[in-house]
């Protein structure tokens, strides 16, 4: 039997990981905080597991804005106005306390009419550049969460509702924060952790294996290759290092990616907003290499970030070839101080504590009278 005197939290999220995992931290937190969930997500709901997979769930229609004008497609788009019509009548009939979104298309019905429905909200920015979602919402939502100090495309009327509070990044993650960095030696192994998204990136498929191989002997006969790669890409890789003798772990999916990356020297990735927030909490160096095709740039941005601060580098896709990376992995394993203060600086920029700051920012949402741990801690 459902305890009334518990607030209840709407969450409207789906998509991509980079949506989902901060979704499924702040959920985890909020069941801390002592308060009830419900998850409005599409049709992909039903693959979710651990948190979000227990929660009560309903699928909302929203349709496709890859690519296109949102406010055209909510004017002219049946899909999303049959999502806003559901939410409208699902919120209605929940009351809900607050309602919080996390970007991406399957967001937006929801957001829309939680907003229309005059209910507490807030929306999560993961990204260094407002997505096109957020844009439209963030005008009319209460509250608006970011991960970076500086976040592009504001509406000039949302910038007073800006609470920077990081990104939340999975439990698993959290446990392998004060693991320390490995040492380097000179004649120790050195492990590379190779990641580019749920489904690994071809460019580094295709990049990574040659450049190791162009590497002098005595740092090749040292090194430890983890790599994600695409399904359809695995055996050629696979052949690739095996044809250098690169001790090398390919797969299209690692479920234990934190503690390796808590053991990696050196991080090779794109610049997801979920990655770099893993990365940074862990506090490990990275070489990210941003997708030249994410809508509005925002890897590049969320990697000018990491480059910035002195935790890890940016090499941009064009620039991005066997010579120069060969070159580079050299050079950082050459200067084992600069990698250990560059991880350093990473741990700096992470913000494990972004689930507590989120989850206290939704609770201060909750209206006078509702029943919720306020706890800070």
């Amino acid at each position: 039997m459902i305890n009334a005197r518990k607030p209840l939290i709407v969450l409207a999220a789906g998509g991509t990981g980079g949506h989902v995992f901060p979704a499924e931290s702040l959920a985890t937190e909020l069941v801390r905080r002592n308060c009830r969930l419900a998850l409005f997500t599409d049709r992909r709901g039903d693959t979710y597991s651990g948190v979000l997979g227990e929660l009560e769930t309903h699928r909302i229609r929203a349709g496709g804005v890859a690519g296109k004008r949102i406010l055209a497609l909510l004017q002219s788009g049946p899909e999303l106005a049959i999502g806003l019509f559901q939410a409208r009548g699902l919120l209605k009939k929940l009351r809900p306390d607050v309602v919080v979104g996390f970007g991406g298309y399957a967001s937006v019905p929801t957001m829309l009419a939680a907003c229309m429905g005059g209910f507490a909200t807030a929306i999560h920015e993961q990204n260094a550049v407002l997505g096109r979602a957020n844009r439209l919402l963030a005008p009319r939502v209460d509250h608006v969460a970011t991960c970076y100090e500086v976040v592009e495309g504001l509406p000039e009327g949302a910038k007073s509702k800006v609470q920077l509070t990081g990104m939340p990044v999975r439990p698993s993650v959290l446990e392998q924060q004060d693991t320390p960095y490995p040492e380097i030696t000179v004649d120790g192994p050195v492990r590379l952790l190779v990641i580019g998204g749920s489904q690994g990136a071809r460019v580094l498929s295709d990049v990574v294996p040659a450049a190791v191989a162009a590497l002098p002997d005595g740092i090749r006969s040292r090194l430890h290759v983890v790599q994600q790669c695409r399904s359809e890409d695995l055996e050629r890789v696979r052949d690739a290092y095996a044809k250098t003798g690169i001790d090398a772990e390919l797969a299209s999916f690692f479920d234990d990616v934190p503690a390796r990356m808590a053991g990696a020297h050196l991080v090779i990735s794109r610049a997801g907003a979920s990655t770099v927030a893993e990365v940074t909490a862990v506090g490990r160096p990275s070489l990210l290499v941003p997708y030249p095709y994410a809508t509005d740039n925002h890897q590049a941005r969320n990697a000018h970030a990491v480059d910035d601060a002195g935790a890890g580098w940016l090499i941009p896709e064009e620039a991005f070839s066997a010579e120069s990376l060969a070159g580079r992995i050299e050079s950082l394993l050459g200067m084992p101080v600069v990698l250990e203060r560059t991880a350093a600086n990473a741990k700096t920029l992470g913000r494990p504590d972004a689930a507590k700051a989120l989850g206290k920012l939704v609770i201060g949402l909750i209206p006078n009278g509702a029943n919720g741990d306020r706890r800070a801690a």
